[in-house]
């Protein structure tokens, strides 16, 4: 049986009575049983102020919405935002009103999603102030072996990277934590409440734990897996599927001819995916109300797929084969393109670059992350 840390907090209690506790959290933080941690905590202990991340604490803001200050309706806490439009930082005005800060939410194991800058910014923040932080510790539901691509580079850091990680860097939340505060010398008061009966080579799929999406664009396992290379299309002018019923697992646009993208694709015989010609018309976002055609990514053996390999070869065959595919433009003014902030470099802008120059330096990255990152694994 796999546990998450809030599945034995009962035995960690102790770190938290007699102290003001502050809680970050989102609808992924629930126990085993389906209950959430904002309910345990609040009748375990004096929760007194919770912070919210993108999306909020429960899940009712679109992604990229701001989030005020408000009171939560059912436990009258009130609850500040760590997705403003000025900072995603934790205030002085904030950390003095607590002594602990927790932090539960369900990671999916890839640099571009949001939540692991948020806890890594909280950290920082709460080691600065000398506030305790506490990591309750979800399994890494990619496994916590395979890492691929490049590390992002210093110069491209932003809130879809801000850490030199890997594309998919194949730790838990809560061994990130560790090892940034080890690498960046915060000197944190940091517990992780571990996962019991998790093993490094076990996905999502091994655990026996009910999938609960950790946003509205990651419905499914497989999306998440996917998303590790099909979110590149975020910074381009394909639809990445939101919109759709299967966000990360169509890509396409209007002047994409879908029978010829997916011969293409599946001529190349990648390794545990196939392409399925569609056409759709999404709902929100890029290309909204129009009619694209693309493909949709069907996984055919977990275990050997390289989803980031998928994501840059499919990009860049769409690039070779519709002259109107482009780059997204920066989003303001003295900002980089989103690809390069996705990308963590901009080599994906480089001129009549190909998938294969691309992933071979990228093989390198991993090998030396892979090989870092051991010396921070809480589990074996």
């Amino acid at each position: 049986m796999v546990l998450n840390g809030i599945d034995s907090i009962a035995r960690y209690l102790h770190l938290l009575k007699g102290k003001r506790v502050g809680l970050i959290t989102a609808p992924t933080g629930l126990a085993k049983d389906f209950k959430s941690t904002i309910t345990i905590l609040h009748e375990n202990c004096n929760l007194t102020a919770m912070f919210s991340p993108e999306h909020g604490v429960r899940g009712d803001l679109d992604a990229g919405a701001l989030v005020e200050t408000y009171t939560d309706p059912y436990t009258q806490i009130p609850v500040y935002s760590l997705y403003r439009k000025d900072s995603k930082r934790l205030t002085k005005e904030m950390l003095e009103k607590v002594d602990i800060l927790v932090y539960d939410i369900q990671d999916v194991g890839v640099r571009y999603y949001t939540f692991i800058y948020t806890m890594l910014y909280a950290l920082e923040d709460c080691a600065a102030a000398g506030v305790e932080f506490v990591v309750l510790d979800r399994v890494n539901p990619l496994n916590g072996v395979n890492v691929e691509g490049n590390i992002l580079q210093p110069g491209f850091k932003s809130f879809v990277g801000n850490y030199e990680l890997a594309v998919r860097y194949g730790l838990t939340a809560g061994e990130v934590a560790v090892m940034a505060n080890d690498q960046m010398n915060w000197q944190a008061s940091l517990h992780v409440v571990r996962l019991e009966g998790w093993e490094r080579s076990m996905s999502f799929p091994d655990t026996g734990l009910t999938w609960v999406h950790p946003s509205l664009g990651i419905p499914r396992y497989e999306t998440a897996l996917l998303y590790t290379g099909t979110c590149l299309f975020e910074g381009t002018n394909c639809s990445e599927g939101r919109g759709t019923t299967f966000p990360f697992e169509m890509i396409g646009a209007p002047f994409i001819e879908a029978q010829q993208l997916a011969d293409e694709m599946n001529a190349l015989k990648i390794p545990g995916v196939y392409f399925r010609p569609v056409h759709f018309k999404p709902t929100t976002s890029k290309h909204s109300g129009e009619l694209c055609g693309g493909v949709q990514l069907y996984i055919t053996d977990r275990q050997v797929i390289k989803p980031l390999e998928v994501g840059v070869t499919l990009l860049f065959t769409i690039r070779d084969l519709f002259e109107p595919f482009a780059f997204l433009p920066p989003v303001k003014e003295g900002s980089r393109p989103f690809i390069d902030l996705l990308g963590g470099s901009s080599i994906y802008r480089t001129k009549d670059i190909q998938a294969r120059q691309l992933l071979e330096p990228f093989a390198e990255d991993s090998r030396q992350f892979a090989e870092m990152k051991q010396q921070y694994h809480l589990y074996h």
